[in-house]
């Protein structure tokens, strides 16, 4: 569709050398063509350019002392991307990789995401290039306090409301909010991730992963058994990998594979999860530790990976979680699940699989759950602990839980219903981007040229 090529063309000129965000933007306009022929009112109220601008875009220097007495300093963003549904709302991420690209990115596809979950949130996301791995309590604190002090003159709890990502767990929650508090002299729901001790919510930590398998029983539910003993791949061993494979046992299914930064485990007796938290959680060490603990499991250094992708998806399963990072389960990825019996693909992490890799499996009809819909418990979560919040109330484990299987199971119909009405019954990166997209689009559309 020429409008659709034009837009992007145009973005590229307007915002150069962004490659993961050109990488969102492609995949989610080229999906939306059956929906803008269908519909002209869309493109006569220019909402592809409004969309692609975001409506605020924030960046700043972040100074602070090591513990060495040494200066350092960093660079900050928040993406305030639209605003049209509710507050902006949408994680931090404290990453070397984290650069405008990134964070456009992210904080494009957060506005479809919160759009799917049906709860009034806007979408946004931000960072800052900065490490937390090897840093003291000390250090990481002083970053946060100096972020804060820049970052808290553009939120508020209803204005916008950063959330966690990688990098930013309970702690640096705990130390941004902390400073937010000293500087405004309130106590607003002005975060989420917070620790129950203070206004948390309970499953806030768990929520992607446990959403995330929620999708997938979903999803292959419509298809045959569910998840009963199906063998499954998840990358990664963050919050994400380790709440999916701890929501897969309760479900009967056995994850046998998960993985890091260095290297990748395969356990053909099933994944001893105790273990990896005590590594990933407790130690805060490398998962090659596994194998001393469990002899019969096998260990992949990253340097032994093959050259065209990642060892994970070379092991033979039902079901794969990519739950790591962006890009992470390529072309030459996915033929390896498809050849080792993989039937089905949920997406934990953000754009964790390339458009090639996408392409391969919806020809193969492989089903497959976008990210966008499928990792939405996170922020859904985040949307009930500022509910909790505004009306300084706390519900139960249980009530939560609830709520999240609720909204996991209304994201998967509304994207399913939406690939049948423009008859690609099969693609749910279909039904997800324009059941979202439509949404937000109306509600601009509702709203004036704003």
């Amino acid at each position: 569709m020429t409008y659709i090529h034009d837009s992007i063309e145009q973005l590229k000129k307007t915002s150069p050398a962004q490659t993961e965000f050109y990488q969102a933007v492609e995949e989610i306009l080229e999906s939306l063509a059956p929906l803008l022929e269908k519909n002209p009112k869309y493109r006569q109220h220019s909402i592809i350019e409004r969309l692609l601008e975001p409506e605020r875009q924030i960046m700043f220097r972040v100074p602070w002392v090591d513990d060495d007495g040494k200066i350092q300093v960093n660079k900050g963003y928040r993406i305030e991307f639209n605003s049209a549904l509710g507050p902006y709302k949408g994680g931090l991420r404290f990453h070397p990789s984290v650069n405008a690209s990134i964070v456009k990115f992210l904080g494009f596809e957060q506005i479809f995401k919160n759009a799917l979950t049906g709860l009034p949130i806007g979408g946004g996301k931000g960072g800052a290039n900065f490490d937390p791995k090897g840093k003291s309590d000390a250090e990481i604190m002083r970053f946060c306090q100096s972020f804060m002090t820049e970052l808290h003159r553009h939120i508020g709890p209803n204005t916008d409301v950063p959330a966690g990502d990688i990098g930013v767990g309970t702690r640096e929650i705990g130390y941004l909010f902390g400073q937010y508090k000293r500087l405004v002299n309130r106590f607003d729901g002005v975060l989420t991730g917070k620790s129950t001790l203070w206004g948390g919510s309970a499953l806030r930590k768990e929520a992607t992963g446990f959403g995330c398998v929620y999708f997938a029983q979903n999803m292959l539910e419509d298809e045959d058994s569910g998840l009963e003993n199906k063998r499954c791949l998840v990358s990664g061993s963050g919050n994400v990998a380790i709440y999916t494979m701890e929501k897969l046992y309760e479900l009967g299914a056995k994850p046998v594979a998960c993985s890091d930064s260095n290297g990748t485990i395969y356990h053909e007796q099933g994944i001893d999860l105790d273990l990896v938290k005590e590594i990933k959680e407790v130690r805060h060490a490398r998962l090659s530790e596994y194998c001393d603990t469990h002899e019969d499991a096998e260990f992949t250094a990253r340097e032994d990976y093959p050259e065209d992708g990642e060892q994970i998806w070379r092991y033979k399963a039902d079901v794969a979680f990519p739950c790591a990072t962006q890009n992470e389960l390529n072309e030459h990825d996915a033929q390896c699940l498809l050849e080792n019996g993989v039937k089905a693909v949920v997406e934990g992490a953000n754009m964790p699989c390339t458009q090639k890799a996408i392409d391969l499996f919806v020809e193969q009809r492989t089903l497959f759950g976008p990210g966008k819909a499928a990792n939405a418990g996170g922020v859904a979560t985040s949307q009930l602990e500022m509910a909790q919040n505004a009306s300084m109330t706390r519900w139960t484990q249980d009530e939560v839980d609830e709520q999240l299987q609720c909204i996991m199971r209304r994201i998967y119909n509304d994207a399913k219903q939406t690939a049948e009405e423009f008859d690609q019954p099969n693609s749910l990166v279909l039904g997800a981007n324009i059941a979202g997209f439509r949404r937000v689009a109306d509600a601009m559309i509702e709203q004036g040229v704003v």
